[in-house]
């Protein structure tokens, strides 16, 4: 029976001249015609849809989306190929070499006419020549006796001799597909493909290399979510050991959209055990599918010559006379398997038909916006120019808009789906809205700058930085280093100490009780050290992110091979020399830092003003304290809350307040270079932040970023630089006529489907 795996597809017959007709075509000619059966299987309802599938299956877009479809798979021997003879009723040749050794698609058609066309459907990893001549080849008949004949052309043309018994360069088996038409006024609309039978084991003349195609093929086309799998097993040999409802089971673990066929049952010795087990696996109690099983009897090899009426008949009596009458009348024979396929596609069309039509507007839309990219043909220096003119046009009109904040444009709606260019920190934040992005990062910048960049964080009072917070450099730890980047935290007395220690290097002809003025400098110096090291990680953050945007904006505008020889020759060279000027700006404003604090701002002097009040509150505070007593009043002691009055010597005030100044003058100088500190660094802080993102950032990295690459660069290259920047290559001419052709098939697809479903097929 291994002959027999791997046939076509059609339709039934059941009047006596159609019968005998058939059973006439193994010896003579059988024409085309079919009975009115055929057309009685579906509704007008049913045929508009199934014609709609069809009609979109007519423009090729079989290899675009995956379409609704009947796929016969099973292991070799397990009679998948009588049951298509059973169900198209159409005499396929029964050679050994013959539809068992590709996948072949039968595809029924109404039309005006009879006839049946036989392609070849080349394998996409065949190279172009072979692809070009396996296409033009087409053969077409009008009566099934040069069926045998058209089909060997066909193995021919495919590089299988039928004929030959040797091994083949393709080997047992090939990757292309042999498409049968079979067209008529009263044929239904119905596709069925039938898969080469899964192999066990290789043997002679089956190499490895070949039961492993035929498992892909398989896989390949069982795995489609719109394929409706009819799963053949034999019920002479245990389903256990059969391949196939292991593998419909990988791809449908549920069962959504397998139908299970058995055949041969009557091999099965009546009563036997064998026997109940199948009629069980039929009732869907042991391998369970939401579609159900059906069971077949075909003819035996000793029946082969036997009429398609006589098969039915025999088949008939089987059902009825044997122990699987017990089974449903709806899921035995071929009658009523037919009703069966008929009534299964058209629900899983109808129902599938919505979301293809929604496939296929997204897989236009896709194609449109691929061919929009590679833009016009550029064959010549003016095709060139012109491409690139408009090129920078759009790139200038995106990026300009971006970085003015004005995100009208359908290009900042969209989401970014490349994984390439995805945000590594998922920001909220699309990379095309670059203001936006500069903006959080500048923010960013001036919160993390007032955490961090001092050196060290000294506790004054309660009047100093906020609280110290051992986790502030969260955000920056990973690009600077946690140790390197946190505050040292110090006490006030561990401040005091480092200032009398700057204090005494940096002594000069002053008097005691006053520092030399460029004692604030100096402790400036060290306390903003680290000021540099976290502007320059911002301006490389941001120059970073302008970066992504122009390569993300280039990689949505043009092809891969001008996007990277624009980028390499243009763009990546004029980003390079803004964080040139960014890195000379920083400079200046460095070498500005470093020399001595010059300062005109008068919250200076009130924030030392403040310091100044703020130290001798406390110190009036604390010395009230110490010359107050609290005393009971006699006359209230014995009460439970008794009345108390508090008393201040005036003469120990005014001693102790004396003393204590008196004890502090060394300290005096200290206390005065800190205020002096504390204020000249929140002045300065305030002053860096302003001038690295105006004057570094939003100068040299930001302003202009449209200016880049824009018309006006365009017209001053040269007739060279444009061919080297924007001419086509080969691989680009190829994929822009794929693309045109890919179109063509979506749009007429898409056409099908606005006239079917606004006509009330939805």
């Amino acid at each position: 029976m291994a002959a027999r795996s791997g046939s076509g597809v059609v339709t039934p017959v059941e009047s006596d001249q159609e019968i005998k007709g058939t059973k006439q075509g193994r010896r003579g000619a059988v024409d085309l015609n079919t009975t009115s059966s055929l057309e009685d299987l579906q509704t007008d309802e049913q045929r508009r849809i199934l014609d709609t599938v069809a009609q979109v299956r007519k423009c090729g877009l079989e290899s675009i989306l995956s379409l609704p479809q009947l796929v016969v798979c099973g292991d070799q021997s397990a009679g998948k190929s009588s049951v298509l003879e059973a169900l198209t009723e159409i005499p396929f040749p029964r050679s050994d070499n013959l539809c068992t050794r590709f996948a072949t698609e039968i595809i029924l058609r109404r039309a005006p006419s009879d006839s049946l066309t036989i392609k070849v459907i080349p394998d996409d990893q065949r190279p172009v020549h072979e692809q070009i001549k396996i296409k033009a080849f087409e053969e077409s008949i009008t009566d099934f006796e040069d069926l045998p004949r058209i089909m060997g052309l066909a193995m021919k043309i495919m590089g299988m001799d039928p004929e030959s018994q040797s091994d083949t360069p393709l080997g047992a088996f090939a990757r292309d597909v042999l498409s049968i038409t079979i067209e008529g006024p009263n044929r239904p609309q119905l596709t069925l493909v039938d898969i080469p039978g899964l192999i066990a084991n290789a043997t002679k003349g089956v190499t490895e290399a070949d039961v492993k195609m035929v498992a892909e093929i398989t896989d390949h086309y069982i795995s489609q979510p719109r394929t409706i799998c009819l799963a053949v097993i034999s019920a002479t040999n245990d389903h256990a050991n059969q391949p196939i409802l292991t593998r419909v089971r990988k791809y449908d673990p549920e069962g959504d959209r397998t139908l299970g066929i058995i055949t041969k049952p009557d091999r099965l010795p009546p009563g036997s055990g064998s026997e109940k087990a199948f009629i069980s696996l039929a009732r869907n109690e042991d391998v369970f599918f939401k579609l159900g099983w059906h069971v077949l009897k075909n003819r035996k090899f000793e029946e082969q010559d036997c009429s398609l009426r006589d098969r039915n008949f025999a088949e008939s009596t089987f059902f009825r006379t044997s122990n699987f009458n017990v089974l449903p009348k709806e899921s035995v024979g071929i009658d009523e398997l037919r009703k069966r396929l008929s009534r299964l596609l058209f629900e899983h069309v109808k129902q599938e038909l919505p979301k293809l039509r929604q496939d296929l507007e997204n897989a236009l839309t896709e194609a449109n916006a691929q061919l929009d990219v590679m833009g016009s043909c550029r064959s010549s220096s003016v095709e060139c120019k012109a491409y690139l003119t408009q090129l920078s046009q759009d790139i200038y009109d995106v990026s300009k808009a971006a970085v003015d904040g004005h995100y009208e444009g359908d290009y900042f709606h969209g989401e970014i789906t490349d994984e390439e260019f995805k945000d590594e920190d998922e920001s909220p934040v699309s990379i095309s809205r670059i203001r936006a992005v500069v903006q959080n990062l500048n923010t960013e910048f001036s919160e993390t700058f007032r955490r961090v960049a001092h050196k060290y964080h000294i506790d004054l009072d309660n009047d100093g930085w906020a609280g110290f917070d051992p986790n502030c450099a969260g955000g920056l730890s990973d690009r600077l280093g946690k140790t390197q980047i946190t505050p040292i935290r110090w006490t006030k007395e561990m401040a005091l100490k480092w200032v009398a220690n700057v204090l005494a290097r940096t002594r000069g002809r002053e008097l005691v009780g006053n520092y030399n003025p460029l004692l604030v400098g100096e402790l400036f110096w060290e306390q903003s050290s680290k000021w540099q090291l976290i502007a320059v990680d911002h301006i490389e953050c941001v120059a970073d992110q302008c970066s992504k945007f122009l390569k993300t904006l280039l990689h949505d505008k043009c092809p891969k091979d001008v996007e990277s020889r624009l980028w390499d020759s243009k763009i990546h060279d004029a980003l390079k020399e803004r964080s040139r000027l960014a890195s000379e700006e920083l400079a200046k404003i460095m070498e500005d830092i470093k020399g001595y604090p010059i300062n005109y701002n008068h919250y200076y002097t009130d924030t030392i003003k403040s310091r100044r009040q703020n130290r001798q509150r406390i110190a009036i505070k604390e010395t009230a304290e110490k010359a107050s007593k609290t005393t009971i009043l006699p006359e209230e002691a014995y009460y439970e809350d008794p009345a108390i009055t508090t008393t201040v010597d005036i003469d120990q005030f005014v001693q102790t307040l004396a003393e204590d100044n008196d004890s502090n003058m060394e300290n005096f100088s200290c206390e005065e270079a800190l205020d002096c500190l504390f204020a000249i660094y929140k002045v300065s802080q305030k002053t860096f932040i302003a001038n690295i993102t105006t004057q570094v950032i939003e100068r040299h990295i930001v302003r202009g970023l449209q200016n880049i690459f824009s018309p006006v660069v365009v017209n001053a290259m040269s007739d060279v630089e444009v061919e080297a920047i924007a001419s086509e290559p080969l691989s680009a001419k190829r994929q822009r006529e794929f693309l045109e052709e890919r179109i063509k098939k979506l749009t007429d697809g898409h056409e099908i489907f606005r006239g079917a479903m606004g006509s009330g097929g939805k």
